[in-house]
């Protein structure tokens, strides 16, 4: 039996100043829409910010090779989870070693597929806390400041950890022999207290590729849209046919129930307790915040009413006059 769709809501408002009316569609809850889910970035936002410990911390790329990139179009849902199991088997294993760490890290990893000019790049961020839990489940061991494990050797483990996951997925033959040959990607900077490189991933979970206020024209079949140049962070105008554009984005729409945010280590849910205690070790006058009750993990509703409309003529704040409910989505 087919299913009946959700009701969609429009809100109706009214400037008091000039009488400017408004209609704002609510948000369609698509994690691929350019324009929805502000609400939501804000609210992962400053649950991750209650999440920080106060020690340096650290953020890990791990970049997918080019020669790999026409595999990983074709079996996306497959190639990002190796690329994600890969990358922190890796960093958990050089972290493990006491001449580093000597323990295990708390990761939260944000898959991202896209270059700012919306050409295809897959990697996965890590956010780090500068230190690991020790085997004996209570010693907290801290980094180096402004070291946690070398770059090389990571990136080293990772194009092995990679190749075994692929020959296991049976897909290791299609892969160019030259690509197990070159040096892979891996940066790791120190980003203090992580507050920082929060702000960086929040937008990157619940949107993609661009924001409508980069999307600039769209005339006689070309879409112009601005972006920043990633070496000198200039800001650049591009056009494209909208065939192309089409393309690009839709390149980046993620396969069905994928979950690109994903937690290891003293972050995942199953060891919150582990990270819990470590709070208490390094914040030992602050309540703890941690619950690892499936309640604690799901997400608040998202508000039935959006922040509210500013008037774009006069800046006044505009006045909620109705809520059309609808059984059909925006046009």
């Amino acid at each position: 039996m087919p299913v009946a769709p959700r009701p969609r809501a429009v809100i109706w408002s009214r400037c008091p100043k000039c009488q400017q009316e408004h209609y704002q569609y609510h948000s369609c809850k698509n994690r691929h829409c350019p324009k929805c889910q502000n609400d939501q970035v804000d609210r992962w936002l400053d649950q991750q910010q209650q999440l920080l410990l106060p020690v340096p911390y650290f953020m890990a790329t791990f970049t997918l090779p080019h020669g790999l990139r026409r595999l990983a179009r074709r079996h996306q849902k497959l190639l990002y989870d190796l690329l994600f199991r890969a990358s922190q088997q890796a960093l958990q294993k050089l972290a493990a070693d006491p001449t580093y760490i000597g323990g295990t890290l708390g990761l939260i990893g944000v898959l991202q597929s896209w270059t700012r000019d919306l050409r295809y790049h897959p990697h996965v961020h890590y956010l780090i806390p500068g230190g690991g839990l020790h085997s004996d489940g209570h010693t907290w061991r801290a980094a180096r400041p402004n070291y946690l494990v070398p770059e090389k050797p990571l990136a080293r483990i990772f194009r092995a950890k990679f190749r075994d996951l692929l020959k296991q997925a049976g897909l290791f033959a299609q892969v160019p022999r030259e690509v197990w040959q070159q040096g892979w990607v891996v940066d790791l900077i120190a980003v203090g207290s992580g507050a920082a490189a929060l702000k960086y991933l929040a937008p990157h979970i619940f949107r993609v590729a661009i924001s409508n206020r980069n999307l600039l024209d769209l005339a006689n079949g070309q879409v112009t849209f601005r972006y920043r140049d990633s070496t000198t962070n200039a800001p650049r105008i591009r056009t494209l046919p909208a065939e192309r554009f089409i393309g690009r984005f839709l390149q980046h729409v993620l396969p069905r129930g994928f979950q690109k945010v994903r937690t290891y280590g003293l972050l995942h849910p199953k060891q919150r307790h582990l990270f819990a205690l470590v709070q208490e070790q390094l914040q030992p006058d602050r309540p703890r915040i941690v619950d690892s009750s499936p309640a604690s993990r799901a997400a608040p509703p998202i508000a039935c009413r959006p922040a509210a409309i500013v008037c774009p003529h006069c800046a006044c704040e505009m006045l909620h006059i109705h809520e059309i409910r609808r059984r059909r989505g925006p046009p």
